[in-house]
């Protein structure tokens, strides 16, 4: 028999409330959120659902709330301010950048112990070293979004925070990894574009798609599809090792979602993609 809501503990308050938007956030560990969650943490998430926030952006806001409120707890003492301070901001980057070498020989430069043995036992840490700035990025960033949706300014762009990322990241450099384990070499565009060896229209659009992707550095779909002839600008022709000229050009893709602040995206070909292009 349910209890009252009168009698409801907070815990459990918060725990109907997370079954409540179940069907539009599916959210796993239930119990635990409801634990670590705030009342006002659980509010926005609802009002959230009921903007028509897209599902996946949901779970990761959801996620890295978790993992914000879980390290806020472990590091503090004490559920995140909300805005946070500065500081606070600034403890997280010292948590989470860091540099192993310094590491072995400044015992406090990190994520302290406690802080680590926490986080591990509640299973929101895993990997050993420092974070992926990109992920501590992310994190930031859905901070950020979280607390304008709070209806609170937060000193998320300001140049003390930025200065401790770049110079964070700077001093602990990770190894560039692929962006694909099964990224598409030469030897495999070579087998695919022999499949479509023919004068054929079909023929003649598949090597081009393939060809642009392949050159431009490996383009998203959508990208691709969504090309168009006035992105494209002749450019002067290149010469190649023995003087005759390549046929080159540029495409313009506009802000993608790697590029940067207001600067659109350019990319220029040479040589045989851009025949396959014309062609």
């Amino acid at each position: 028999m349910a209890k009252p809501k009168t009698s409801l503990t907070a815990v459990e308050r918060r725990a109907e409330e997370l079954d409540t938007i179940a069907a539009v956030l599916p959210i796993e560990r239930r119990d635990e959120l409801a634990e670590l969650l705030t009342d006002h943490d659980v509010e926005t998430l609802r009002h959230l659902v009921n903007q028509g926030m897209g599902d996946n952006t949901l779970r990761a806001l959801t996620s890295d709330l978790a993992y914000l409120e879980a390290w806020g707890l472990a590091a503090t003492g004490r559920p995140l301010p909300w805005p946070a301070p500065e500081a606070l901001l600034l403890k997280f980057v010292a948590h989470h950048l860091w540099d192993p070498q310094r590491r072995e020989t400044d015992s406090d430069h990190g994520m302290p112990a406690t802080v680590d043995e926490n986080l591990r036992r509640q299973g929101f840490l895993k990997s050993v070293g420092p974070h992926a700035p990109s992920t501590v990025r992310r994190r930031l960033a859905n901070w950020s979004t979280l607390t304008k949706w709070r209806g609170l300014d937060g000193v998320f762009a300001s140049p003390a925070l930025k200065s401790a990322i770049r110079l964070a990241i700077r001093a602990a450099p990770r190894q560039r990894l692929r962006k694909s384990a099964k990224a598409v070499t030469g030897d495999v565009l070579a087998r695919l574009l022999a499949t479509c060896a023919t004068d054929s229209l079909r023929d003649l659009r598949d090597r081009a798609i393939l060809m642009v992707a392949f050159a431009s550095g490996g383009r998203r779909r959508s990208e691709i599809a969504g090309l168009r002839r006035e992105q494209l600008t002749v450019e002067p022709p290149i010469p190649d090792e023995g003087g005759s000229p390549l046929p080159s050009l540029a495409i313009h893709l506009g802000r993608t979602k790697t590029s940067s602040g207001e600067q659109d995206d350019v990319v220029f070909l040479t040589g045989r993609p851009v025949d396959a292009l014309n062609a």
